[in-house]
């Protein structure tokens, strides 16, 4: 909050008359909109995150546990991911009055005519702005320079890596001069690094396809075989939320693979769901 107002504060903006667009829901991005708008503020939001900002029920969390219970995540661990998971922690407040933002909307500010651009897999309400006359694109966590925004399935709705992917294509053509992420550096080069992820998750795929080659395993023993770019000598040493974040990735590559036909799955004693690699996929 404090840096943030200062921010504000550099640049002459009152956030106390200000509008604001949040790009998606999660809650390093959403979550101090409640207290910094004022009275009449718009805030705006894609439809998909906004219904999920709005509900106040919480078998949300009570659905995710038990999808992630049933995909191999051990219980006790699950409830400390869950217990300090930050989108339960610092979500904003559900009585917040949402303008719900779609494709090809238009936000005029100024000097600046902003084009909603809807952008599904980082969440399936992510939503960018992009201003061609100033080749400027507020893209969020859809594309981001030096780490890879998370791609996470918790349930058993949706395929968000494909979803991804196609908005990667959705957004590849724009002539843009400079790009503005929602974390780490801005940057310029947007084709190239949307080219890089791509790339990236392509390895991920094959990453998971050679796992499963040693034989049927849970989500949970998958994603503790994966290559995870983190300050942690090994996946034991993982704090319980990060687990579930890297869990939630695996998740969304494996769904991919499902429907792609490449995996299978099984399940066994206790409910547990097994991928397996189809053969000759």
């Amino acid at each position: 909050m404090a840096a943030l107002v200062s921010g504000l504060n550099e640049c002459s903006v009152d956030f106390r008359q200000a509008d604001f667009f949040i790009t998606h829901m999660h809650a390093d991005h959403s979550g101090l909109v409640s207290t910094l708008a004022g009275e009449g503020a718009r805030i705006y939001f894609g439809l998909a995150d906004a219904e999920i900002i709005r509900s106040t029920a919480p078998e949300h969390w009570e659905e995710q546990i038990d999808f992630a219970r049933k995909c191999g995540f051990p219980g006790e661990e699950l409830e400390k991911a869950i217990g300090s998971h930050p989108g339960r922690r610092y979500s904003p407040s559900t009585s917040l009055n949402l303008c719900v933002s779609k494709d090809g909307d238009a936000i005029s500010i100024g000097d600046y005519l902003f084009e909603c651009i809807e952008t599904p897999g980082h969440t399936e309400g992510h939503i960018c702005l992009y201003e061609p006359s100033k080749k400027i694109f507020v893209c969020g966590d859809h594309i981001l320079v030096d780490i890879t925004p998370n791609i996470t399935l918790s349930s058993e709705e949706g395929n968000p890596l494909k979803e991804y992917l196609m908005s990667l294509d959705k957004v590849y053509d724009l002539d843009v001069g400079l790009v503005l992420p929602g974390h780490r550096s801005i940057f310029r080069n947007q084709k190239e690094r949307i080219r890089e992820l791509k790339q990236h998750h392509q390895i991920r795929l094959k990453e998971v396809m050679s796992i499963l080659g040693k034989g049927k395993q849970n989500v949970f023993q998958i994603a503790s075989q994966m290559t995870w770019d983190i300050s942690y000598k090994s996946w034991d040493l993982f704090p319980p939320a990060q687990k579930l974040f890297a869990f939630g990735e695996a998740m969304a590559h494996l769904k991919y693979l499902e429907e792609e036909g490449k995996v299978g799955r099984e399940m066994e004693g206790q409910g547990i769901v097994f991928f397996t690699e189809v053969s000759n996929a």
